[in-house]
């Protein structure tokens, strides 16, 4: 005995076995009859859509009056005149209609089962993202469902080249995924890997998300921090990576798109760049760099001096700690990357209304009694107050964490081996560079590795509209 075979009762207690009905209470049974017909539908409380429900069944009603039709596509095509309406034909599609928030109707006379999309999900407003935010542009960004976030970037791009397919992806929680690209602008080999990777996910659910699916589908080594990716809540930023040529994967309840293939100097860019004139976005681009440079070198370099003090240039002196060392530097370096850290995270889980007297009492504590108190130098606090800073300059977190272990490796090798070990450790950052690839197997340094100069200038110089067009054909 199964759903579709078998008396509508027969069918009735199959779908109560199948969806384990006694034990779930916000999966909705209403019994209803339709001229002559037994009607059952099933859905999600939550996901319901009462008002549409009530107008699909109102047809239902005047269909049943009139007799109802004994096809069933005939009976969709005159009782259901709008919403998208799909013949449901195996216990697994059913399965996850209902459980995906879609309301199912089973009909007596009927072998197939109805599943009409009228989904109302919990959603909130779509508003700027805290971590992507613009001083010019548009103000919206990604929600957690995954219908709208594919009509912000439909309202962005009104080409028929865009395609968005989808999939789901883990055993359990059977995640809907949209895979989003500009047909002509991708490669197919591109797209099918993409499809292949998800198609073949052995995972019992995406738990955290688009991680869960990085780690599942592209997993790499993790010894490299550098992010193969390029995550991005904004709707403006996704089409614009569409347009040039880049794939985009939206998952469900993740607000956020992970953008494919993507290099260093993709993820450096931002949305800021381009909501200003070419002269001010160049400027603000080339600050962001040199800016990343400085708070992955300078605290190596300061230590480098400390412990060789004739290497400072003439007329530099004024940067050599004057007052007595009583903790060793690198100690006092590495206590404040980790005393940054534990700020973020507590400002993170402290109510906002108390944001500000946390910043406060961490102020104090750490610029000045800190300094009193002989743990620490003012000259040390000064260059990592800088670094904590430069750390923001930038919206890729996964960048940002990645700087700061190369960072703390430059110390570690730097007071230990002196000129050699910062010379080791950069080689090592430059090989973590240089043989960390792509999804695709591009370089991760590409443009400049395989250099292609005509792209790498565009990563440097923000160029208009009509340049960036003439340097595509």
């Amino acid at each position: 005995m199964d759903i579709f075979t078998g008396s509508i009762d027969e069918r009735l207690n199959a779908v109560n076995k199948l969806l384990n009905m006694e034990s779930n209470f916000d999966i909705i049974q209403r019994n209803l009859t339709i001229g002559s017909k037994k009607v059952v539908i099933f859905v999600i409380n939550g996901f319901l859509n009462s008002d549409l429900c009530e107008r699909i069944i109102e047809y239902f009603y005047n269909a049943g009056a009139n007799g109802m039709p004994h096809d069933l596509q005939d009976f969709m095509n005159k009782c259901v005149p709008f919403a998208d309406a799909k013949p449901v034909d195996s216990e697994q599609s059913f399965k996850d209609a209902v459980l995906s928030g879609l309301t199912c109707f089973m009909i007596e006379g009927y072998n197939e089962i109805i599943s009409l999309d009228i989904r109302q999900f919990p959603s909130r407003s779509v508003e700027e993202p805290d971590k992507d935010k613009v001083l010019r542009g548009s103000r919206d960004g990604f929600v957690e469902s995954l219908i709208p976030n594919t009509a912000l970037v439909r309202r962005r791009i009104r080409d028929e080249d865009l395609v968005f397919e989808t999939q789901k992806a883990g055993r359990s929680s059977r995640t809907d995924l949209a895979i989003g690209y500009m047909k002509g602008r991708v490669k197919e080999t591109v797209i099918e890997k993409v499809m292949d990777r998800i198609k073949n996910i052995d995972a019992d659910s995406l738990t955290m998300n688009q991680e869960s699916l990085a780690e599942a589908v592209f997993p790499g080594h993790w010894y490299n921090p550098f992010p193969k990716f390029k995550y991005t809540e904004r709707p403006d930023t996704a089409a614009a990576c569409l347009l040039e040529g880049s794939v985009i994967i939206l998952v469900d309840n993740s607000p956020s798109a992970m953008i494919i293939p993507t290099s260093l100097f993709d993820i450096i860019e931002d949305a800021n760049d381009y909501y200003f004139p070419p002269i001010t976005g160049t400027y603000l681009r080339l600050t962001r760099m040199l800016t990343n440079l400085l708070a992955l070198f300078i605290t190596p370099v300061f230590l480098m001096f400390i412990e060789n003090p004739e290497w400072i240039p003439r007329g530099f002196d004024f940067i050599m700690i004057k007052d007595d060392i009583n903790v060793n530097p690198l100690i006092q370096f590495l206590i404040l990357e980790l005393a940054v850290d534990g700020l973020k995270m507590a400002s993170v889980n402290t109510p906002s209304m108390l944001s500000t007297p946390l910043s406060v009492v961490a102020a104090i504590v750490f610029g000045d009694y800190t300094v009193q108190s002989g743990w620490f130098n003012s000259e040390i606090m000064l260059y990592m107050a800088f670094v904590a800073v430069a750390n923001y300059t930038q919206s890729n977190m996964e960048l940002g964490y990645a700087l700061k272990f190369s960072r703390i490796m430059l110390l570690i090798l730097t007071n230990f081996f002196g000129v050699w070990g910062f010379v080791a450790g950069t080689v090592v950052i430059l090989c973590a560079l240089m043989f960390n690839k792509t999804f695709t197997g591009r370089g991760y340094l590409y443009p400049l590795l395989p250099f292609n100069g005509i792209q790498l200038l565009k990563r440097f110089l923000r160029v208009s509209l009509k340049t960036n067009e003439k340097l595509q054909q």
